[in-house]
């Protein structure tokens, strides 16, 4: 299946904690083992295969086990200024993303008085 937006959440921890166990078994470890090696519990890696939530750690520490931690990079790669970006701010990175302002925020003129 392939893992979209507009899968619910439930679905989707369905499909991952499939697909932890079909790596499991691609490398021939039962649970006990990748639980010890991971250094959770076997049960906490139960409970993930069958698609319950867990911590992120504990999810990290079985990635790492089934190799497969590196695969995370292409999940959220890293992000960098682009290159025109840093030229506009004279070298500097963006530290925060700007609000949304709605069309009245914006015609209405900034002032520092509270009242309208």
């Amino acid at each position: 299946m392939k893992i979209s937006r507009l899968l619910t959440d439930e679905t989707i921890l369905a499909e991952f904690g499939g697909r932890i166990a079909s790596r499991r078994l691609e490398l021939q470890l039962t649970q006990a083992e990748v639980a010890e090696q991971a250094g959770i519990a076997k049960r906490t890696l139960e409970r993930i295969e069958a698609g319950h939530s867990a911590q992120l750690s504990s999810l990290i520490r079985i990635l790492r086990v089934l190799d497969a931690l590196p695969d995370l990079d292409r999940v959220i790669p890293q992000a960098g200024p682009r290159p025109m970006e840093l030229l506009k701010r004279k070298g500097k990175a963006r530290q925060r993303a700007p609000g949304r302002r709605t069309a009245e925020q914006r015609e209405k003129p900034w002032s520092w008085d509270d009242e309208p």
